[in-house]
């Protein structure tokens, strides 16, 4: 008896036929992003490897010029740093504190080796190069903890240093799009569960939100070193 031919799959091909798998991968088995729904609100590929290459290359600029500080002071204690302004904009306390080396070594070490990470993401995302959930879920657990390091550091600046780093603030800057578009990506993509009105709010309204978060830092920052920046001016 001969066999039946292989019947066709709906989009024309016959199941196992080449690039078959590849166009039917889900974002779990290694895609990272699902064809896209045609909603132009949706936070597109192109735009999420624009954030992390643009936002990585300034927090790169912001923490490497702070570790060339960091160690021109440490071959020179005399040294004053090209970012050391005012009594009130100065890398000096940020630098010298136990909170500006929590593990031992300065804390600008940390971002020159994480942000060229985040820049080569960004560029393999433009390739158009679909990651697996597992490394997108990574990436968001380690800037999720970086986010949390940065809260910290601006907690220490405004309530124990009462100084404001310049270069530190161009890090912090740099870091909160990295995180909340992870966040936005994780939603839209599904890999983190919500409910589909809390996905539309995140994912409709991203870039409002995005301009919430820095309005509530500044405000912080502002809310904090106001009044202390007027006394000293008043007695100048």
């Amino acid at each position: 008896m001969s066999e039946s031919p292989t019947r066709p799959s709906r989009t024309g091909r016959t199941p196992g036929a080449t690039g078959e798998s590849a166009d039917l991968l889900s974002p779990d088995e290694g895609g990272g992003h699902p064809v896209p729904d045609g909603d132009p609100k949706n936070l597109t590929p192109r735009a999420f490897g624009w954030v992390l290459l643009v936002a990585g290359a300034v927090g790169l600029v912001g923490a490497a010029w702070l570790a060339i500080e960091r160690y021109l002071k440490l071959i020179d204690p005399n040294h004053v740093a090209a970012c050391s302004l005012n009594p009130f904009l100065d890398c000096g306390p940020a630098m010298a504190s136990w909170q500006g080396a929590l593990l031992g070594f300065p804390n600008p070490f940390l971002g020159v080796a994480a942000f060229p990470v985040v820049m080569t993401i960004g560029v393999v995302v433009l390739t158009g190069a679909r990651l697996p959930r597992w490394f997108w879920l990574t990436m968001l657990a380690v800037t999720t903890v970086a986010m949390g390091l940065i809260v910290f550091l601006v907690w220490t600046s405004l309530y124990v240093l009462v100084v404001l780093c310049p270069f530190c603030m161009v890090v912090w800057a740099a870091t909160l799009p990295i995180f909340w578009f992870q966040v936005v990506h994780a939603v839209q993509e599904g890999y983190l569960k919500v409910s589909e009105g809390v996905r539309r709010v995140i994912v409709d309204n991203k870039g409002t939100l995005l301009a919430v978060l820095y309005v509530l830092l500044v405000a912080w920052v502002f809310l904090e070193m106001g009044p202390t920046i007027v006394e000293y001016l008043q007695t100048v």
